[in-house]
């Protein structure tokens, strides 16, 4: 994890076309297929450098992800990346029955989820698409934390059969690993415990990582609470296993997320602590309701406005652990 004096941004979309050119290299059955958003996904440095394995549908998602599904049937690994809002929300139908029915080697990877799309607003704004795909049979969710966490879950997936949905951020995102940390750090369905503590448990995904950092941190400053901080990459499989040793070594959980906080990460978390060692559990995220345009200069505060941030998260911390049995 970097320091507080080491943080800076980096583009998540950029890191994972950069993976996509790595794995290209050494094999020839990475293909990808995009939609119109080449561009933006940044698939295009792909399709520069291998153009006989690039494929842009145009707009058209359901045809996209067919088309996905077949030449993973053909023996490819299948990369199909567009926006959250089109994948999976054009396409739930197709990638059920074409992909996660038959267990097919294809891994969705989309970007500008959650409300951090800005100025597109509620219609391109997916904050449910986490709860979509973690109700499929077979398919498992990634969101990583930030490009160095893309860089490496992107080999991860591509070399691990079967379904993935991977949601990648819009904007530049803090980074909370060092460029140097080792692709071993990074397991599919094990969370990461970036910050130890005992008084209670963040445990966030996505770009709301930093925020717990932050949350942790001013935790410890202005109140001396010790407060472990844990990546939850994974959001299906969770860490059941870690979520119930946080549940008991610290006795209050809070989840953070750039989505609803019905059936994501915060979902995933209360039914592990339920299943294992339940816990007072308070969820951040974005409350049940549809977002709102902002422009890109905008973007914090349309987070603080629906109480995405890390003093938000300190307070969830707060009212967990005054919610624990005496």
């Amino acid at each position: 994890m970097l320091s507080s004096s080491e943080k800076k941004t980096a583009d998540m979309r950029g890191a994972y076309g950069d993976a996509l050119v790595e794995l290209g290299k050494t094999d020839p059955r990475i293909i990808c297929v995009g939609g119109d958003t080449t561009d933006s996904l940044k698939t295009k440095k792909f399709g520069d450098k291998y153009p006989e394995r690039m494929f842009n549908v145009g707009i058209a998602e359901a045809n996209l992800v067919s088309i996905a599904a077949g030449l993973a049937i053909a023996g490819k690994i299948s990369f199909a990346s567009t926006y959250a809002t089109f994948i999976p929300g054009r396409a739930v139908d197709q990638i059920r029955n074409a992909i996660c029915y038959p267990a097919l080697n294809v891994k969705l990877v989309v970007s500008h989820g959650g409300l951090t799309v800005g100025p597109d607003g509620a219609s391109h704004q997916q904050i449910e698409d986490l709860s979509t795909t973690r109700a499929m049979p077979n398919m498992r969710v990634i969101v990583p934390a930030d490009a160095v966490a893309v860089k490496h879950l992107i080999k991860i997936i591509a070399e691990t059969p079967g379904p993935f949905y991977a949601r990648l951020a819009r904007p530049a995102t803090e980074l909370v690993y060092a460029e140097s940390t080792p692709a071993e750090q990074f397991k599919v369905g094990r969370g990461n415990v970036l910050v130890d503590g005992s008084d209670a448990t963040i445990i966030a995904c996505g770009l709301m990582v930093g925020k717990a950092l932050e949350a942790a941190a001013a935790l410890k400053r202005e109140k001396g609470m010790s407060v472990r901080v844990v990546d939850m990459f994974t959001v299906k499989p969770v860490d059941a296993e870690l979520v119930g040793k946080c549940g008991r070594e610290t006795g209050a959980i809070a989840t953070a997320e750039e989505h609803n906080i019905i059936g994501g990460l915060g979902a995933a978390v209360s039914e592990a602590a339920g299943e294992t060692y339940p816990v007072p559990i308070r969820r951040v995220g974005v409350r049940d309701t549809f977002g709102e345009s902002a422009r890109d200069e905008e973007v914090d505060t349309l987070l603080e406005q629906y109480g995405l941030t890390a003093t938000e998260i300190a307070k969830a911390v707060l009212e967990a652990r005054s919610r624990i049995r005496k």
